[in-house]
């Protein structure tokens, strides 16, 4: 029996694009959050990792060697088409930072 209620305050458009995608896969929001808890209670923790991202490496810490080997590898992928235009990444970059 459902008899208790959550209640947070979290960024606005957090939720609304949460909210979409959970829409357009026909999840309600509170079977969502009900899975979250009842996994914190099955793993006794937090379902996924927590942990602080690495440091990304600046040009600073690299040997001109390992910079070569970026920079070698970089064109590959864009000779191969595997590459993104850089308008799309700043794109992605930009509403990570939002």
């Amino acid at each position: 029996m459902k008899d208790a209620t959550v209640s947070v305050r979290v960024e606005y458009d957090v939720k609304n694009e949460a909210e979409s995608i959970l829409q357009k896969l026909g999840i309600p929001v509170s079977v969502v959050i009900n899975s979250l808890y009842r996994q914190i209670i099955y793993r006794r923790g937090i379902p996924f990792p927590v942990a602080l991202p690495e440091e990304p490496r600046t040009l600073d810490a690299m040997s001109a060697q390992e910079l070569d080997a970026m920079l070698g590898h970089s064109y590959e992928q864009s000779l191969a088409g595997k590459g993104r235009p850089a308008e799309d990444v700043f794109d992605d970059l930009e509403r990570g930072l939002r």
